[in-house]
């Protein structure tokens, strides 16, 4: 992508036009927002990663990465004005892709935006994968719950014959459609809705983990989680774990979008601070709860993902229920990242072919672009539906250069931290550590999407 004019304050042109924009966004709209977008396919896994890390370093490291995110959160709403002390010119950076390209140059941007159009690709690779398996179950469970509760649990209720692919196509379509949305000024009311859809199964899930608890009168797991036949395979499991929970604090990138959506007064750096705050708390006890309340469950037979992996029957309604939830917030979790690589993409187009912006009407390059990025993203799904391995990999690629290493040296350059004091110390001690724990996680589910793959 070239760098455009990255030192000017860039407008919120979409290539479909209707009205001046008015920022009315608050607190609560911004934690919408974070819901939508952040809660989401990975809260179901996170069962499975509390399983494999054990009681102890299974609620730590949720609790870690999600400081983690924290701390990311902080320096980059930091980040959303900035004044160049060589020119003086103040810019307002309105994604983190231009964040980084204003404060820390051409170059870090060039491999940023690689990091970044990947992530956010990858998040919509992984929310076909999820809808797919979802709307796949929903019909199966339909069918199944049913069955099992006339018949039993012994009776024979496999229906098999579905493939996730025709599902994952379906959701495309409907993905092709909802993408048409100007930008993310114009999402507000279906990221409330995919939050809300969000928290409910979130709370499905944790509810039915606890009935099941209470029911058996007995807690399972062990101290050090699922045990294996060789230490090596326990070590992949374990590094793949921890992919999983990083994927699923996925911030950093929607941050300044989310930021540029707010009102002033109060200033929008307050009005970030309290919302990430508050989202960090949310998610990480949602996830810490979902994830015990499953392992506690299910114990060393904890599925892959909670409410599709059939570890509960009963009560089949309320089963149901939540994976058509899932599958409505999928579709607005898509777009909450989407819109911001849409947005990345078309102030460039519109930066370098102005002319071709039609006002008011329906851009075909707009509909073309859009469109043809959801089908590479189905394609990619159908190709790698395996969606642990995916979560895991993903999640190791990008969470230390995007959560951690941009962020702090933003945050060095944007607040002149000079070198060898306390603050560099500590935030280079930081950096390093967060770094060689996604190194460990990378090659866990490198390992585990080889072997998914081609084993």
């Amino acid at each position: 992508m070239p760098q455009g004019d990255y030192e000017q304050k860039e407008e919120q042109t979409p290539l479909l036009q209707t009205s001046p924009l008015k920022l009315t966004g608050n607190v609560w709209t911004a934690l919408a927002h974070f819901i939508a977008g952040v809660i989401g396919s990975g809260v179901l896994s996170m069962a499975w990663s509390m399983a494999q890390l054990g009681w102890i370093a299974g609620p730590l490291s949720i609790i870690l990465i999600a400081f983690f995110s924290l701390v990311s959160a902080f320096l980059i709403s930091n980040i959303h004005l900035y004044s160049n002390p060589n020119n003086g010119i103040t810019t307002i950076n309105r994604s983190y892709l231009q964040a980084v390209h204003t404060i820390l140059g051409y170059k870090n941007g060039l491999v940023c935006g690689c990091l970044v159009y990947f992530s956010l690709f990858k998040t919509g690779v992984v929310y076909v994968i999820t809808s797919g398996i979802c709307m796949r179950y929903r019909c199966r469970a339909i069918r199944q719950s049913n069955c099992y509760h006339k018949e039993g649990h012994e009776a024979d209720c496999e229906y098999n014959n579905d493939k996730n692919e025709y599902y994952m196509i379906v959701f495309g379509i409907v993905e092709i459609v909802a993408s048409q949305i100007p930008n993310i000024f114009h999402t507000k009311w279906l990221s409330i809705i995919a939050a809300i859809m969000s928290l409910t199964y979130s709370f499905i899930g944790i509810g039915l983990g606890l009935a099941q608890v209470i029911g058996e009168g007995e807690i399972k797991g062990s101290i050090g989680g699922i045990s294996t036949a060789n230490p090596t395979q326990k070590v992949w499991l374990v590094a793949e774990a921890v992919g999983d929970i990083s994927f699923s604090f996925t911030y950093s990138l929607i941050l300044l979008e989310i930021q540029s959506t707010l009102k002033s007064p109060p200033p929008e750096k307050e009005t970030m601070n309290k919302a990430s705050t508050i989202a960090v708390l949310i998610t990480a006890s949602l996830y810490i709860f979902c994830g015990a309340s499953g392992y506690a469950a299910f114990g060393d037979s904890t599925p892959g993902n909670l409410l599709t992996g059939f570890g509960f029957y009963e009560p089949y309604w309320l089963l149901n229920f939540g994976n058509a939830c899932i599958v409505v917030h999928l579709v607005g979790g898509y777009q909450i990242y989407s819109q911001t690589l849409f947005a990345i993409v078309e102030r460039w187009y519109v930066d370098k072919f102005p002319e071709s912006v039609d006002v008011g009407r329906v851009n075909p390059v707009r509909l073309c672009f859009r469109s043809g990025y959801v089908v590479v993203t189905v394609g990619v799904a159908v190709l790698f539906p395996y969606f642990n391995q995916v979560l895991a990999f993903s999640g190791s690629i990008i969470f230390w250069p995007l959560t951690v290493y941009f962020p702090v040296q933003m945050y060095f350059v944007h607040n002149s931290i000079v070198p060898w004091t306390a603050k560099w110390i500590l935030l280079r001690m930081y950096t390093i550590f967060c770094m060689l724990v996604m190194l460990f996680t990378f090659a866990g589910s490198l390992q585990g999407l080889i072997a998914k793959r081609f084993g």
